[in-house]
């Protein structure tokens, strides 16, 4: 069963993020440090997933992750070449972008986002190993990542390669999902897990109002701060998650409104991008400036909007690639047929099928008692 808490953490890193990139708001990355998380909830999804089914949930997940990219190169490649971009052989990282695909003056810009798929390849293939070696030495292969990042920060590797700082910025928010999944996180007490997440953030913004980047204090552009920041976050936020969070449900709107974004999340944070860049020139057209709340609110829906449509066309490919009937808005519940309907008895309105009178008893023959009412099913909703 799904826990909605968890739901509820990831549909707000998807909104987080699609604001911060219309905003541009540096606040937002420390107040929810959105990347880091999803990192975190998909390292989790990755060790449940190796648990069920071993090293063959690597070639699941990428079933899984790869279809939506796909739709989107379909459509954004061929206007690149058509826009200046040479047509070489690393064109085919657009289908498998174990590296930074290629793109032209403005892709490079609306498709910038494929880091995020970049990332999550590579952490993909290396979780049946981490997974192996977290299971025997937790917290050393925790510690890891954070080493070889401060390794890099403090410039002990100045010719460190882009997926090898991203494996010391973000793998260590997916091995804390690790922790999350077998229950690691769960079992350490609040006398250790709370003072550890305070040493880390006090630490993690120490070294954010030391290091300020072009941005200011934008964790994109300061990595050690944000993977201790974040680490923070994360230990709090999914190490206390509580089991089960009927609440978001309580809600029929807010509770639906997970439901999608969870079954959606990837075409969101794909398409987003985009619409984002887009809608960029309005500012000078209308003349809305970056400060004006009235504004950003406007293309904050706008591009809400464009991405909602967007999604009704494309979005039943993550439903096809998980091996879900498609749809075009997820969740909805789906009838169950009354219990008799097959075997040719009648049904009326309410559901319940026709007593048929037993057969008269003869030589050969069974006599079978009538067939009861259907009990009453209880539909869930699923957020997978």
């Amino acid at each position: 069963m799904r826990n909605r808490y968890l739901d509820l953490l990831r549909a707000l890193a998807i909104v987080r993020v699609v604001v911060y990139h219309v905003t541009g708001w540096a606040t937002l990355t420390l107040v929810f440090p959105a990347m880091s998380v999803m990192f975190a909830l998909a390292g989790s999804l990755m060790a449940a997933s190796l648990d069920r089914s071993g090293p063959s949930a690597v070639g699941r997940r990428l079933r899984r992750l790869l279809p939506s990219l796909w739709v989107l190169a379909a459509i954004f490649v061929p206007a690149m070449l058509l826009t200046g971009l040479p047509l070489t052989p690393k064109v085919l990282l657009w289908a498998f972008p174990v590296a930074d695909p290629p793109a032209n003056y403005w892709g490079a810009l609306a498709l910038s986002v494929i880091w995020y798929l970049r990332d999550y390849l590579w952490f993909v293939f290396a979780s049946p190993v981490a997974l192996w070696l977290f299971r025997r030495a937790p917290w050393p292969t925790l510690l890891a990542p954070y080493a070889l990042l401060a390794t890099i920060e403090f410039g002990l590797l100045p010719a460190a390669p882009t997926v090898l700082r991203e494996f010391g910025l973000y793998f260590g928010a997916w091995l804390l999902g690790f922790a999350h999944h077998d229950g690691l996180l769960r079992r350490t007490a609040n006398r250790v897990l709370v003072p550890a997440a305070l040493a880390l953030g006090v630490a993690g913004a120490a070294w954010i109002v030391t290091h300020p980047g072009p941005r200011g204090y934008d964790l994109n552009d300061i990595p050690l701060g944000n993977a201790l920041w974040s680490a923070a976050f994360i230990l709090v936020a999914i190490g206390r998650a509580p089991a089960s969070a009927a609440w978001v449900d309580r809600s029929a709107v807010a509770g639906r409104a997970v439901t999608v974004l969870n079954r959606r999340a990837l075409t969101v944070y794909l398409w987003h991008m985009p619409f984002v860049v887009a809608l960029t020139p309005l500012v000078d057209v209308v003349g809305w400036s970056h400060q004006d709340p009235v504004g950003l609110a406007i293309r904050v829906v706008l591009v809400f909007v464009l991405v909602g449509a967007v999604t009704v066309l494309v979005g039943w490919v993550e439903d096809v690639a998980a091996r879900r009937p498609p749809e075009l808005f997820p969740g909805g519940a789906r009838p169950v047929p009354a219990r008799g309907a097959a075997a040719g008895r009648p049904v009326p309105a309410g559901g319940a099928p026709v007593p048929v009178s037993p057969a008269p008893a003869g030589p050969g023959r069974v006599v079978l008692p009538a067939p009861r009412a259907p009990e009453e099913h209880t539909l869930k909703l699923s957020a997978r």
